[in-house]
């Protein structure tokens, strides 16, 4: 059977893959598990979303499920997920729930949950909610193990908000009373998702004059043409507004990227190599380290080694990076899709808490945000998602192997070959970074064919 749980939580299309029953059951099993060792007289949770419609019914499910098995419930309302991380450690309580699918189209959606602390579940830890899953033989047939006063409780705590966007600010110099922004006009896209309302708010406690956009969230709109996965009218609207600069956020606002006054695109990779050095010149980064996936560019890996700072890399997926954060005690991670995770200042990827810092040193550094992000140069790289095929071949296929190996010999130290199965959908990536554009295609969509006919 497969694993119910991806790289991200457990996601799918809402009512067909993602069932009330499904959400009930999942919450249940999750109590038992992470509320075993609860610090108080019984469990406690927070629940949060993002706006999209299916929302409402998948949160009604997982806090009837957790208020069943005996949790008392917070229900925080529309929050991006790093706000329910920092909720779930702030508020010391024992387990955190967010429903999302993040950059997905609104009729995905996706459950995940937090442990004590804030911090995403290891994969043993997954294993044992499925495995408790599994002893139940009917949808919730043990919700009712709980009787009188023992069945858990559920509050509003929508005013919590207020909390997470005092954390984000006071993570700045001057705290929550700083205007390091002052100065600063800035686009804020919010995907039409759960940073609708913080995102702004934040940017404008910080002193900056502000411009949202996709801030309208309808159940519906959800990254629909908007947010850090099109990234074009942010593009447009910053040169339209004159803006210093252009951030760029998903549905549940874990991501940032940005948009330079003249209207180009910062990657994760940009957006990281910026804040290392800032922080390098501050003393701020430990072990002078920066944890970044195999997906990151070449590119930031010269710049970062140019700068005398060393970078660890790890497998594609923000749990990973937090993973070898944590081991390793770095201070700097994320992605080029722009997770970026601040350690002093969260257990995992915050787009608000980037976007703050990362308008901070530029504002401290009185050059423009595209000079900052100079500091590297990508390569061009191209990626190929192949659909159709069968992912789990895509790691012992000999054929493919030869065909990897034959690309990269011919690009030697000046390019790169990626081929992953996809964490959450069902297709094999092909990534190739090259000298040029064309290199980089011609070799992709080479890989590509190889891909089709060998797995599919």
């Amino acid at each position: 059977m497969a694993r119910l749980f991806g790289t991200d939580g457990v996601r799918g299309v809402a009512g067909r893959d993602l069932t009330a029953h499904l959400a009930l059951d999942l919450s249940i099993a999750a109590a038992h598990v992470l509320g075993e060792a609860a610090a108080g007289p019984r469990p406690r949770a927070v629940v949060g979303r993002d706006p999209r419609a299916s929302g409402e019914f998948l949160e009604a499910a997982v806090v009837a499920g957790l208020a069943g098995a005996g949790v008392d419930v917070l229900r925080l309302g529309v929050l991006p997920t790093p706000g329910v991380a920092h909720l779930t450690e702030a508020l010391g309580v024992d387990l955190g729930v967010m429903l999302s699918a993040s950059h997905n189209p609104a009729p995905d959606n996706g459950i995940k949950f937090f442990a004590r602390g804030g911090r995403k579940l290891p994969d043993d830890v997954e294993d044992r909610i499925e495995a408790e899953m599994g002893a139940h033989h009917l949808p919730g047939d043990d919700i009712d193990e709980h009787t009188g006063a023992a069945v858990g409780r559920v509050f509003d705590a929508h005013g919590e908000i207020e909390r997470y966007l005092g954390h984000l600010l006071t993570t700045l110099p001057g705290g929550e009373s700083g205007r390091v922004l002052d100065g600063l006009k800035v686009v804020v896209d919010c995907a039409n998702g759960a940073a609708s309302v913080v995102a702004p708010e934040a940017l404008r406690r910080a002193g900056a004059d502000v411009v949202a956009i996709a801030a309208e969230p309808d159940g519906l709109n959800i990254n629909a043409g908007c947010g850090s996965t099109h990234p074009e009218a942010l593009q447009k609207a910053v040169v339209s507004y004159g803006a210093d600069a252009g951030i760029a956020h998903d549905g549940d606002a874990d991501r940032c990227l940005a948009v330079t006054a003249e209207g180009e695109l910062i990657d994760g990779d940009q957006i990281m190599a910026i804040l290392a050095l800032d922080m390098h010149r501050a003393g701020l980064l430990p072990q002078d380290t920066i944890v970044a996936t195999v997906m990151s560019n070449l590119g930031f890996k010269i710049a970062m080694r140019e700068a005398g700072l060393r970078v660890v890399e790890t497998a594609v997926g923000d749990r990973y990076v937090l993973e070898a954060m944590h081991k390793g005690r770095y201070g700097l991670g994320g992605e080029q899709s722009g997770h970026v995770v601040m350690a002093d200042h969260a257990t995992t990827g915050d787009g608000a808490l980037t976007a703050l810092h990362l308008l901070a040193a530029v504002a401290r550094s009185g050059r423009s945000l595209g000079e900052l992000a100079s500091v590297m140069t990508r390569l061009p790289q191209v990626l190929v998602n192949v659909r159709g095929v069968d992912k789990s071949r895509s790691k012992s296929c000999p054929a493919l192997d030869e065909a990897v190996a034959a690309v990269e010999r011919e690009l030697g130290e000046t390019g790169r070959v990626l081929i992953r199965p996809s964490g959450t959908e069902p297709m094999v990536r092909v990534m190739v970074e090259a000298p040029t554009e064309e290199d980089a295609a011609t070799a992709a969509e080479r890989l590509a064919e190889v891909v089709k006919a060998e797995l599919g």
